[in-house]
């Protein structure tokens, strides 16, 4: 399926926030809910929630609610290819900086042990 520029618009603009690179950044390691990325991000959760729409406007991020949470992650095995090189990308980018260092510990913080629970859910519903 062709680009459409409206697509590199949505990604370009997703790409241009120092936060949105780090939440990316973040969901590698795993699903995380609003109020993980908030501990993380160290951020209000009016701007998660819009750096996370952006994200989701341009098919960076998948959403799923459970009851009052909801939770992110990156796109799975079906996501386009310009999604998957975009993702590569920014993990390759962004890793290597001391900023993606800290906020993994915070990741690693947030999840403790329920870490592989939704990862799990997301496997699961990704291959179907």
């Amino acid at each position: 399926m062709a680009t459409d520029i409206k697509t590199v618009l949505a990604i370009t603009k997703a790409l241009a926030d120092e936060n949105r690179l780090r939440a990316l950044h973040a969901l590698t390691q795993g699903e995380l809910c609003s109020a993980n990325l908030m501990k993380v991000l160290e951020l209000a959760p009016s701007t998660v929630s819009k750096h996370m729409s952006v994200l989701r406007q341009a098919n960076l991020v998948q959403v799923r609610r459970d009851g009052r949470w909801t939770y992110y992650r990156l796109p799975g095995r079906k996501a386009d290819k310009q999604v998957k090189q975009v993702i590569a990308w920014v993990k390759a980018s962004v890793s290597p900086t001391d900023r993606a260092r800290s906020d993994n510990r915070r990741v690693r913080s947030v999840l403790g042990r329920n870490r592989k629970r939704p990862a799990a859910v997301y496997r699961a519903a990704d291959t179907a």
